[in-house]
């Protein structure tokens, strides 16, 4: 059996996200690991055809996305004891920017949640799907279910 020093709990803040985050608490508990949270956003396209091309300048939503997550991945990270340092919110695809964070950050595991969706869903391909097949590292899937 593996021994997981550092545990990555990759969140999207959805409505089951308490079960992703207390499957890797549980995991970090029972290694005496380190458990870290990281959230991703998405950028948003500066085009809108509706509105006939790009928004003002000043209009910054992405950084405002980025507030936004940082103000609630910290009250996540609160509630599992989780310190500033091994915080962070990142913007980009958040397949892409998962795998490369658990890299940078040499962790053992990442801890992501699945839908378990099937049909068009599967041929466009689920973030946790696509961790599995580029991570570095295992990766624990947490199937979310109706509470």
């Amino acid at each position: 059996m593996a021994n997981y020093r550092k545990i990555l709990l990759a969140t999207d803040f959805s409505e089951f996200s308490s079960q992703t985050a207390g499957r890797a608490a549980l995991m970090a508990e029972r290694f005496g690991s380190e458990l870290s949270l990281l959230h991703v956003v998405e950028p948003l396209p500066m085009t809108d055809p509706v509105y006939g091309g790009i928004f003002p300048l000043d209009f910054d939503l992405t950084g405002q996305l980025l507030e936004a997550a940082q103000a609630r991945l910290a009250k996540m990270a609160e509630s599992l004891g989780i310190p500033k340092d091994l915080q962070w919110v990142e913007v980009g695809n958040p397949k892409a920017e998962i795998v490369r964070v658990a890299s940078e950050k040499a962790v053992d595991l990442i801890v992501i949640g699945t839908h378990g969706r099937h049909g068009i869903a599967v041929l466009l391909g689920s973030t946790a799907s696509s961790v599995i097949h580029h991570a570095g590292c295992d990766v624990l899937t947490v199937r979310l279910k109706d509470v």
